[in-house]
């Protein structure tokens, strides 16, 4: 063992052994008790029932590449690829083990030495690079998208059968993608709105980049229940993408780069609590101390911003006046509209943001909510796991639908733009109740919200 780092005294001829040594946090592959507590809340490990599929499977790999025992292969990157990222093992692991950092520094190590077809070189570049992380491509993309769904182009390319052409994964969800636009929040109402009544703090709203392009809707619902619930908002433009799919991608120094951007933007502001909506980019955003401890300089600032995120659902249970809300339409003979809900993975198991939803839901009068069995598993959407990994987000989405088969709620709701595709797709493909209406809970609080006289 050497002295220094604390890590194995290891001359590793293969170069991913190598890195994977350099990056990985030594005392978290050590913390693993090997105890089990993690194989039933791993989808994966539920799915296969194999060892190397589940968390504590994984964590071993790492340990053997790490020491040297076994040479990281195929079959070693494979595994790690098929890990969702839902976290859903550190809640129940006794030990606290970090997984989900772990899994993130085997993948950014992976990719150093990954050798991509220049197709996916291309892809990669293109969305990583010079997609997500700047707004005016976003508004192009989003503009084009809103011709493409509204100038009779996409119904003549349903009808030709091209989009046969496209992987069976891409063309299911584009056919449950919502309507795009290049006008975001700030477009729309502005970088302030004031509070509804005596303001109780100042937030600030974190609009997200795909989330302002195809969720704009969301943004601005977001925005006016945050108002009513006493808070002066703030949604500074020059913010950028979190930076989750580059980390989840291996993609860490881009991450990096993304996440100063936005701390120096929000710190120029004097806000309480800086908002999200999204349980996939708050989950990243709450961990951006973690993400920045190695750079000197955004270490305290980092903290700063990670201590400030809150989901826009905590923050009006815990901190807000909650408005009223009732059904647009009431239930005929006094029957109560049954409501379930879908946790996002990233709010429920890094942000431990489960209740407030499920509270806000309980608000809304005439309606009855169904807790879904299996309500906290992972839906299959982790990102872009849905396109990369089909057939295991496939099998995962088909077991999710049972249970909601099973609530017979008429809305199934959730807190995460990925999950709400796949929940749209998943009652597309597999509902018995073709009723059924996916929605973001903010969207659907939106609705219903009793404007004050």
């Amino acid at each position: 063992m050497d002295k220094t780092t604390g890590k194995p005294a290891v001359q590793h001829k293969n170069p991913l052994a190598r890195t994977l040594l350099e990056k990985l946090d030594y005392d978290q592959l050590t913390n693993c008790m090997r105890c089990g507590f993690c194989l039933p809340a791993c989808p994966t490990f539920s799915e296969t029932g194999m060892e190397p599929a589940s968390p504590r499977g994984r964590i071993a790999m790492m340990k053997a590449a790490v020491d040297g025992i076994m040479v990281p292969d195929q079959q070693f990157e494979d595994q790690m690829s098929l890990c969702l990222g839902c976290r859903a093992c550190e809640p129940a692991c006794p030990a606290d083990v970090k997984y989900g950092q772990l899994i993130e520094q085997t993948r950014e190590a992976i990719e150093e030495h990954a050798s991509h077809s220049l197709p996916v070189k291309v892809v990669r570049r293109t969305v990583f690079k010079h997609l997500f992380p700047k707004r005016g491509s976003l508004k192009l993309l989003g503009g084009s998208l809103s011709l493409y769904q509204k100038s009779g182009l996409r119904r003549a390319v349903r009808s030709t059968g091209m989009m046969k052409l496209l992987p069976r994964s891409l063309s299911e969800m584009e056919a449950v993608l919502p309507e795009a636009s290049s006008k975001g929040v700030v477009e729309r109402l502005g970088t302030f709105y004031p509070a509804q009544g005596e303001p109780i703090a100042k937030v600030a709203l974190f609009r997200g980049c795909i989330m302002d392009v195809m969720f704009a809707n969301t943004n601005v619902n977001t925005v006016e229940l945050l108002s009513a619930a006493g808070f002066d908002v703030y949604i500074p433009e020059s913010q950028v993408c979190c930076g989750a799919l580059h980390a989840h991608s291996g993609e860490m120094k881009d991450a990096r780069k993304l996440a100063a951007t936005n701390i120096d933007t929000f710190k120029q502001l004097e806000i309480d609590y800086i908002v999200s909506n999204a349980g996939g980019c708050g989950a990243l955003l709450v961990e951006y101390d973690h993400l920045m401890q190695e750079d000197a300089a955004y270490r305290d600032p980092a903290q700063w911003f990670a201590s400030r995120v809150v989901d826009v659902s905590t923050l009006v249970v815990e901190k807000g006046r909650i408005p009223t809300f009732a059904q647009p339409e009431a239930p005929l003979q006094d029957s109560k509209l049954k409501v379930t809900y879908q946790d996002s993975c990233h709010l429920r198991n890094v942000m431990k943001g489960a209740s407030a939803p499920r509270v806000l839901m309980k608000q809304v009068a005439n309606t009855e909510f169904v807790e879904m069995a299996e309500a906290d598993r992972c839906c299959g959407s982790a990102g872009i796991y849905n396109i990369v990994q089909p057939e295991m987000a496939g099998s995962i989405l088909e077991h999710k639908m049972e249970h909601a088969n099973n609530t017979q709620a008429g809305f199934m709701l959730t807190s995460n733009p990925g999950c709400l595709l796949q929940m749209k797709l998943g009652i597309e493909q597999h509902s018995c109740n073709h009723d059924m209406q996916a929605m973001h809970i903010v969207d659907f609080l939106h609705e219903r919200m009793v404007k004050s006289q």
